[in-house]
């Protein structure tokens, strides 16, 4: 296993974000590493079953097929939080119900899945330092 690092979780991206929703979910998780043609680190699930194993790409943060049923699942709340000129949203808001802290970020799924994060693991979580720039 790698190092692990400290991060706060309103600075979370990527595969970092990706790490600490599966940690949040309770997942197994794998790394795989950087690839050919500049692949980055990626993050798996393992997935056991009784006579039955998989390993799939875990990417909450892009993928609303992972990613919505976590909003539905902790409850969270996401709405418009800033719009340009021509009165397009620019900036989204997520947060758990009965929880003051909120996240924004361009992109909704990634401010929910801060969300997630935030509700079940707190203000800092640790990551694989690969995971991080």
């Amino acid at each position: 296993m790698t190092d692990l690092i400290e991060v706060k979780t309103a600075d979370l991206a990527g595969e970092a974000l990706g790490w600490a929703v599966g940690k949040a979910e309770g997942l197994e998780l794998e790394l795989a590493e950087p690839g050919y043609n500049g692949v980055p680190w990626r993050v798996f699930a393992r997935y056991r079953a009784t006579v039955t194993e998989r390993t799939e790409r875990y990417n909450p943060w892009e993928d609303w097929a992972l990613g919505g049923p976590l909003i539905e699942k902790h409850e969270i709340t996401i709405q418009p939080s800033a719009w340009d000129w021509q009165r397009k949203c620019v900036l989204w808001r997520a947060q758990q119900e009965d929880e003051n802290r909120y996240f924004e970020h361009v992109s909704p799924l990634v401010a929910a899945m801060r969300a997630v994060t935030h509700t079940r693991l707190g203000d800092t979580v640790q990551v694989p330092k690969e995971l991080m720039p």
